[in-house]
């Protein structure tokens, strides 16, 4: 595992890899990696070059310590090809992926507190994809994502890929799927990033990039000014941002546009000097 330290942090004028962590427990692929209360999780993918059978193994690395640790949580679902959020600041909700016989459309999670973890179930107005694998999980809210990449096995992909809004209630431990209208081109194993974007009418848009033979991202879904907010800060703020002074917290803030007095949650990660800090969207319930 490696951090990027930024211009004037490193030599030479460019940015630079810095090795952070080196454990047998952090070698997999196919699997998810995500930021909870200053810890990463990662779930589950295929340890072994050639190997099918996905891991049910989750480990939490800890970027203050640089330690890696198994987390002996009961319940862990064996997945691979699949993507996981945050939620609440408690639950790591693991959406969809191959299970070792089937490709799954799912909601898993693991109560952080309690170390367990739990299979969530549709609620009756539920509309899920086929099984997917290889797709993307972008959080638009604390509760909502937006699903996007293949839906299917890959005999069956169709040319265009569908979206889905999948909404996550944890004091039900309910999920529901809900199919958007637009598509984009099939796509598998691709990033997804959701962005401002500039102009008279700002807004934000998640773009798709690669899993495909398009040379140039595309539009999955657009909100208009206002319905997605941006904030810093993990809960309690007290390990990504450790080494933060209080003239750059303020000025990071200032610079995402953090409302005075928001409330903190965490999601995508990025740096601010030599620290790792949490950028976080979320949005109104409402989607223009």
């Amino acid at each position: 595992m490696a951090v990027a330290v930024p211009p004037g942090r490193a030599a030479g004028s460019g940015w630079a890899w810095r090795p952070v962590a080196r454990d047998a427990l952090l070698a997999r692929a196919f699997h998810s990696c995500t930021e909870l209360r200053g810890r990463f999780y990662l779930v589950g993918g295929l340890l072994a070059g050639g190997a099918r059978e996905p891991s049910s193994d989750t480990v939490v690395f800890d970027p203050a310590r640089g330690q890696a640790v198994r987390l002996g949580a009961r319940g862990s679902p064996p997945r691979s090809h699949h993507d996981a959020a945050p939620v609440d600041g408690r639950w790591l909700c693991v959406v969809g992926g191959w299970d070792g016989s089937r490709r799954l459309a799912t909601v898993t999670a693991l109560d952080t507190e309690r170390g367990v973890w739990e299979a969530w179930t549709g609620t009756p107005g539920d509309c899920p994809p086929a099984g997917l694998s290889s797709h993307t999980c972008t959080r638009i809210s604390d509760r909502e994502l937006q699903v996007a990449g293949r839906e299917g096995g890959i005999h069956t992909q169709r040319r265009y890929g569908s979206i889905y809004t999948l909404r996550l209630d944890p004091s039900a431990r309910t999920y529901c799927y809900k199919q958007e209208g637009c598509h984009t081109a099939s796509r598998s194993g691709h990033c997804a990033a959701l962005l401002q974007t500039p102009g008279p009418h700002p807004g934000h848009q998640l773009l798709l990039f690669g899993g495909c033979n398009l040379a140039e991202p595309e539009v999955a879904g657009h909100w208009s000014h206002g319905k997605i907010k941006s904030f810093l800060s993990p809960p309690g703020g007290n390990t990504c941002c450790s080494s933060f002074d209080g003239t750059a917290c303020k000025a990071c803030e200032q610079w995402a546009g953090v409302p005075e007095g928001a409330p903190w949650t965490t999601a995508s990660l990025m740096f601010c000097g030599r620290a790792l800090c949490c950028a976080v969207w979320w949005r109104n319930s409402d989607q223009s």
